[in-house]
């Protein structure tokens, strides 16, 4: 099972380096032929806007045979504490929080993510396999 980040799926639909969203498209049908696709909360609502409705957010998940997995009390707490060792760290609060959010749903739900190849994923979730674009 492969837990599908949000910057893969904007890559398939609004890229405009076409070798990104091809690369994103490859990764995503190797990992839909070797299993099933899972998606948390922020993965949807990020990706929401660039489909403009919920009913094409549906079909889109549909057509990839991406299933929504809700994250659990157990999930948001390793992201909470993944990201206080950020700030911790020196790390800034910004936009980061929802990746947090999306490496902990995907070590506890998924065998691997797929994501843009972001060092930090793999640093503050050891174990985590990332197969990145």
């Amino acid at each position: 099972m492969s837990a599908v980040d949000s910057s893969v799926l904007l890559d398939v639909l609004v890229a405009a380096d076409r070798k990104r969203a091809d690369a994103s498209e490859s990764l995503l049908r190797r990992a839909s032929g070797e299993g099933r696709l899972i998606a948390c909360e922020c993965v949807v609502a990020e990706v929401l806007p660039a489909l403009e409705s919920a009913a094409r957010m549906r079909e889109f998940m549909a057509d990839w045979r991406l299933d929504f997995i809700a994250s659990e009390t157990e999930d948001a707490l390793l992201a909470g504490e993944c990201f206080a060792r950020h700030l911790k760290r020196g790390g800034r609060a910004g936009r980061v929080l929802p990746d947090f959010l999306i490496g902990a749903h995907a070590i506890r739900h998924a065998e691997r993510l797929l994501a843009r190849d972001r060092g930090y994923l793999r640093d503050y979730f050891k174990g985590l396999t990332v197969l990145a674009v």
